[in-house]
């Protein structure tokens, strides 16, 4: 568990990294915003990369769990299970904009095991899709001809909310969640045996 130092630090680079850039920002400012001193910045972090690293993976962590926990409630019906997913995902790109986009433009300021470590969270993301719409299919409740192609639709329309969402919208996180998760069932043509998934109450 971090102290309160290290935890400062992080959302001083989180905060650095969205108003400057990744490239801009600076040791020295972020130190300075997350109000320790240079050395004390350097015995928890080496520099840019490793704090970019570290925002990145808190971040996925959080996503799994979600998405652990989700999946749980969610019980054995491959379209609660797709519900479930995409709901987890909608709101860790909501809720993780900045740390979404830095993956997508900083990947190439990561070293090769961060990057390598990545790539693995990235590939296990997409199994757990490709999973469920392969039982789905299997199962005869998911009817679209083009699987792997809706697997990819869903998966880049719920990345793709960390590029436009805004807090104060139109629509909440659970409620842009819910719609998305109606998209996501027509891309597979979902058809369940008498009854639809089941929504939060």
């Amino acid at each position: 568990m971090r102290g309160a130092g290290q935890q400062a630090i992080l959302e001083a680079a989180r905060h650095e990294f969205a108003e400057r850039g990744y490239a801009a920002a600076s040791i020295r400012d972020i130190a300075r915003r997350a109000g320790v001193s240079l050395s004390a910045m350097y015995h928890y972090y080496t520099g840019k990369q490793e704090l970019l690293h570290a925002l990145v993976n808190d971040s996925g962590q959080a996503y799994f769990e979600s998405c652990r926990k989700e999946l749980e409630a969610a019980g054995d019906d491959p379209g609660e299970r797709l519900a479930a997913l995409v709901r987890a995902t909608v709101r860790y790109r909501a809720e993780y904009r900045l740390e979404s986009s830095l993956t997508l433009t900083e990947w190439r300021s990561m070293s090769e095991a961060q990057l390598e470590d990545f790539q693995r969270r990235q590939f296990d993301g997409s199994r757990m899709f490709q999973q469920i719409v392969e039982d789905g299919v299997d199962q005869g409740v998911f009817r679209t001809p083009h699987p792997e192609d809706a697997r990819r639709g869903v998966i880049a329309m719920c990345n793709a909310i960390a590029q436009w969402y805004r807090e104060g919208g139109e629509l909440s996180v659970e409620e842009l969640a819910e719609r998305y998760v109606e998209l996501a069932l027509v891309l597979v043509e979902y058809r369940p045996a008498g009854r639809r998934p089941r929504h939060p109450a």
